[in-house]
């Protein structure tokens, strides 16, 4: 969040914030809100399909589901802690936050965002091990091992965000508390450290057949690295040298990537992983269309 205000002690203790949506198009508000409030039903069910089908069905019990159930996890963490209170501020005029409500949305917002970049980092390594050690998957990737990489995922991502949240509270505020709403580098390049080796091994595959094959395991994971990390570069280029660039743009587009790709996902994974495919067909068409 970014906070439109000057610096001195008055207090430490701060009342309400006043959240203004975003700055210049209010007028706009009730338009706005409609694509998002089509988008969270479709992030809620979406994501809601993929935790229930990943936790029910024996045949999804594999590292790679397991990640995307902390994928889904992750997401709908990150839609509740921001999309309700766009709605009230949208179509209600509910625009007061208090402070440690808005930490608490910070922690969530931010937390999710940390944690699901070192999900993406994760779900890399289980596909550069299918790849490159398909004979020493089940031994590289055991149970004990999963374990111990969400705890570390967990672990890293609350020890990340938790002191920035606790620092915060310790600053002084002024008197102005008007705050335009929701605005891993290490992760990123690991991530494409494994992809770059799992292309260097599938260019060294004997057959198309045998390279296709492995590219379509890596197709999902891929469409989703994209919609996870192109926007937040974006943005972070945008802030850092588009100077001329309106201050509604860079709100609105932050409010897009925290409402758009959550919705995306279940979708990419429904329409590109088999498994995953055939059971949403299961759920959502009936015996008789399918």
């Amino acid at each position: 969040m970014t906070m439109m205000a000057t610096f001195n002690l008055s207090s430490f203790n701060p009342g309400p914030f006043i959240l203004l949506g975003i700055p210049g198009l209010q007028q706009f508000h009730i338009w706005i809100g409609i694509p998002f409030f089509i988008s969270y039903p479709v992030a809620l069910v979406g994501n809601g399909v993929l935790l229930y089908l990943v936790s029910m069905e024996r045949s999804l019990h594999e590292p790679m589901f397991f990640f995307l159930f902390m994928l889904a996890a992750t997401d709908l963490i990150l839609s509740n802690t921001c999309l309700p209170k766009t709605f009230s501020i949208f179509w209600l005029g509910s625009q007061e936050i208090t402070f440690s409500g808005c930490l608490t949305q910070m922690f969530f917002h931010h937390y999710s965002f940390v944690m699901e970049s070192a999900i993406q980092l994760a779900m890399a390594f289980d596909r550069y091990v299918a790849i490159c050690f398909p004979l020493k998957y089940n031994i590289i990737l055991t149970q004990q091992i999963i374990s111990k990489i969400v705890m570390g995922i967990i672990i890293r991502s609350f020890c990340i965000i938790f002191p920035c949240v606790f620092l915060l509270k310790r600053l002084p505020f002024c008197q102005t508390h008007l705050i335009p709403i929701m605005t891993v580098i290490s992760d990123l390049i690991l991530t494409g450290i494994s992809y770059t080796l799992i292309l260097r091994a599938i260019f060294n595959f004997p057959s198309w057949e045998a390279r296709q094959k492995a590219v379509s395991t890596c197709g999902s994971h891929v469409c989703v690295i994209l919609i996870f990390y192109t926007p937040a570069i974006f943005s972070v280029l945008a802030h850092r040298f588009g100077h001329n660039i309106p201050h509604s743009f860079h709100i609105l587009f932050a409010n897009i990537y925290v409402a758009i790709p959550p919705a995306l996902k279940p979708i990419i994974y429904g329409v590109k992983t088999k498994k995953i495919r055939k059971k949403f067909i299961l759920i959502f068409l009936p015996k008789g269309n399918q």
